[in-house]
């Protein structure tokens, strides 16, 4: 292939500094042929399935990157969240997605793995905060609606994370008990939450 459309294409990922969707690549000119022949000349990388970027380019948090390119309408959620905030001891080994009901959840079939939980409307759009990384917009959901959202999925995630995560907020990024309520209403988790955070006061 002619190596100017490829410098072309490879320009066009420059100036959007970013991982690019197939069809995004199609639309910003990029014709499939073209996209197909810079990944095996190795001037894209293939992230996941449909999702590609500069060869060499780093991205900061990269599986949670991936899953906002491919889950616009998910939220990072539970321990994902947690991690992201640094408000957890564990380790995510998949990255959890809040998705409102009711919504049909993605195939799944490449890295990084998903995992999807079902949010009410009210308790999905709760608490969002919009984060910039490598120049995608990802969405998270803030450290007290997580802590929410993590005792209100305790059964499934362990109520022994969920209290830790309490006590890493309220100390490390300097929360109230009443400031984490307002979500523990939302998520009608605040009678199973008040011992817990009476302990910490």
């Amino acid at each position: 292939m002619n190596k100017g459309i490829i410098n072309k294409g490879i320009e066009i990922f420059r100036e959007q500094e970013r991982p690019i969707r197939t069809m995004e690549a199609i639309r910003l000119g990029v014709h499939p042929r073209t996209l197909y022949a810079m990944a095996r000349s190795k001037a894209i990388t293939r992230l996941a399935r449909g999702i590609f970027a500069l060869d060499g380019k780093n991205f900061e948090n990269p599986d949670i990157v991936i899953a906002a390119v491919r889950v616009p309408k998910g939220v990072i959620c539970l321990i994902s969240a947690l991690s992201f905030h640094n408000i957890t001891t564990q380790i995510p080994h998949e990255v959890q997605i809040a998705l409102p009901r009711p919504t049909k959840y993605p195939k799944q079939n490449s890295h990084p793995p998903f995992r999807f939980y079902s949010f009410s409307r009210e308790c999905h759009a709760s608490g969002i905060e919009e984060h910039t990384i490598s120049g995608t917009k990802v969405r998270v959901y803030s450290p007290e609606k997580t802590i929410a959202d993590c005792f209100k999925f305790r059964n499934k995630i362990g109520l022994d994370v969920a209290i830790e995560a309490l006590r890493y907020c309220i100390k490390r990024k300097k929360l109230t008990p009443r400031q984490i309520l307002r979500y523990a209403r939302i998520c009608r988790v605040e009678k199973i939450m008040m011992p817990y955070l009476e302990a910490c006061q």
